[in-house]
This record gives structure tokens, sequence and C-alpha cells, in this order.
């Protein structure tokens, strides 16, 4: 089954920066519960920094520990950064995701937008700290974490198990879960991340990833519309080969 999000049309390639106060907002109408009280409402507003990235520029966030950002406006993409500048894709984020940034360890982390973007940015113990008093908080929170948890899972399993057509395949699904809007029966997507970007986060080549696209734009599961556009005709038959257990359909 696929899950479509409803994302307003100005949410995903909105003209201007925003500003604090409306991303603020849109965080708030997303994670506080409408009951919260004022002064805590505001304690959770000192907390926020806004970060405003153009596209393909990078945001270390390597001082003050590790963060909770929420992506108010643009998509991003979540870098780890090992020795010998060998870097991998954690994950991709849209409009109203909310995810954590760890502080550095065996690897460092950074936030690259994929187009302009603003992100709010909060030290992670502080709003812990915050959301320990607020149960409608914690609950969003954990929430999120499982279904972040859910995401990591089919990743680690697509890149362990699969072949590249499948890794493609559920690669696609999810997009049309977090990002698709429905058109005529199928399913469009508006990708913001680069061919290069896909094959990084799936251990594919480009090559590889520009094969398997013409091989489902050639079997009519999909249509390809110029560099970005993307339309899953046939998403049962997307689903079949992504390599599911049938059960599960």
């Amino acid at each position: 089954m696929i899950w479509i999000k409803a994302i307003h049309p100005a949410a995903r390639h909105p003209t201007r920066m925003i500003t604090f106060a409306d991303a603020f907002d849109l965080f708030a109408r997303r994670v506080l519960p409408a009951r919260l009280t004022d002064a805590v409402h505001l304690r959770f507003r000192l907390l926020a920094s806004l970060r405003q990235l153009a596209r393909e520029t990078s945001l270390e966030l390597a001082e003050g520990g590790q963060q909770i950002v929420f992506l108010a406006r643009g998509a991003t993409k979540l870098v780890a950064h090992a020795s010998q500048s060998r870097d991998q894709i954690v994950g991709f984020h849209f409009p109203g995701d909310v995810f954590t940034v760890p502080e550095p360890d065996n690897y460092s982390y950074s936030v690259s937008a994929l187009r302009d973007s603003d992100i709010l940015t909060f030290n992670a113990a502080d709003f812990l700290a915050l959301a320990a008093g607020e149960a409608c908080v914690l609950q969003y929170l954990l929430e999120n974490t499982t279904l972040s948890l859910r995401r990591c899972r089919e990743k680690t399993i697509a890149l362990g198990r699969k072949n590249a057509r499948e890794r493609l395949a559920v690669f696609l699904l999810a997009m049309a879960e977090r990002i698709g809007a429905e058109q005529d029966g199928g399913v469009w997507l508006d990708l913001p991340m680069s061919r290069r970007d896909i094959s990084e986060s799936l251990g594919l080549t480009i090559e590889t990833v520009s094969r398997q696209l013409t091989r489902l734009r050639d079997e009519r599961v999909i249509e390809t519309m110029g560099r970005s556009g993307i339309v899953l005709l046939e998403p049962s038959l997307l689903r079949d080969r992504a390599g599911f257990l049938r059960e599960a359909a």
C-alpha cells in the first residue's frame, strides 16, 4: 500500500525564504499541542534557531552536541562523513520532517540543501528536557522515531539483501509515501535529489540507476519527465519488483 502525504503546493516551491516566525509557526502546528501554555510555547521558541541554506550548500552542526532539526521549507539530505573523504547519504528530508543530527563520534555529519531550504535547529538535550513535561510532545517524538527506525530497517534490508532493481523500487515507493501526489491513477514524484544522490544512497552506480529507470520505463511501470519528474504508472507492479513478502501486500 502507498500512503500519499498531502503537501500544500506553496510548501513545495515557495518563492522566498520564510521568516523565523513563519518557520516556528509551522513547527508548532506540527509538533506542539494546541493546549500548550504560552509560557512553555515561548520556551520552545527560545530554543529554536533559524538556518537558511541555499541549494547545494551544507551546514555542519558540530557545536552544541546533538541537534533536533525541523525542515520548514525545501529539501535536504543528511550526510555522514568518514575518513578519506568518504561520504554516505543517511537520509532525505522534506517539509514538515523532524530529524536528528548526531554529534560527531566515529563520523561527522552535515545537512545539505537539495533545494533552497529553511530549517529550525534545537539543541537536543535542552529540547528533550523541556519536552519531558509535555506528554503530547513526547508522543510525537516517539511516533516520529518509530517511523524513522522503520525507514532505516527498510534501507538496511535493501542495501544488504536486495539487487539493484529491488533497491530502486523500494526507493521510489518510499518517495511516493513521503512526497507523492496522486495523478490520473498513478503517483507523481518531483524528486529534488540528483541521480548521483540516489545512487549513493542506494549503494549503486549512476549508470545502474539510469539503466534500471529505463527498464522500468520500458515496462510501463513508470514514466520519466525531465530530470526530476517520475510518474509511478502502476504502483502495484512496482511493489512486485521491490522484493517484499507477498503476505505483506
